[in-house]
């Protein structure tokens, strides 16, 4: 983030309970374009991680694979503890294409990403629940506040700030928002 450009405060996870955050954003539709920047893992890899295609079935297993370090040129100066590379194993809990998808996350939580369309947008809800921490309701606060931000520059065709950038800065954001 620059110093012109400060999030709304509607762009911002709500944290509904110790451990969830529900993030909402409006973009520039069909749904069904929408949908395939979710689950397409060539346009996956454009605004949060590649790895494999998600299959719309219950049961079916995916692998993400980020490179954070490849989402924007340039990309920022990526944070002390982070790789240039994380995978991780996904299962589909549920699929109802092209408007919810639902899966695993890292073993221990899970995601829910509804679309609905509002006219000629869609309305995006995600929803990341079981975090266990406020340091993981920090983390992918400010993480999918920033995916989520570049999803909707890449599907509005605008060139998105320096990805490490804007995560760093959201993520004091959420540091100072959420209690201790």
């Amino acid at each position: 983030m620059n110093a012109t450009t400060s999030p709304t405060e509607a762009a911002y996870a709500v944290v509904s309970d110790t451990d969830t955050v529900r993030l909402q954003r409006t973009l520039p539709g069909p749904i069904e374009r929408v949908w395939q920047h979710i689950t397409d893992a060539g346009l996956r890899r454009q605004w949060l991680a590649g790895g494999d295609d998600v299959q719309p079935q219950a049961d079916t297993t995916f692998e993400l694979i980020w490179r954070n370090d490849e989402l924007t040129d340039p990309p920022g100066e990526r944070p002390d503890g982070f790789s240039d590379e994380n995978r991780q194993q996904s299962r589909v809990i549920e699929c109802d294409p092209p408007r919810r998808l639902a899966f695993t996350w890292d073993g221990d939580s899970d995601v829910a990403i509804d679309l609905e369309p509002r006219g000629n947008d869609v309305l995006l809800t995600l929803v990341h629940r079981h975090l266990g921490n406020r340091n993981r309701v920090l983390m992918h606060g400010a993480g999918w506040h920033a995916h989520l931000d570049l999803l909707v520059d890449r599907i509005s065709g605008r060139q998105p700030e320096p990805f490490w950038d804007s995560w760093i800065a959201l993520k004091a954001d959420y540091d100072a928002r959420l209690p201790a």
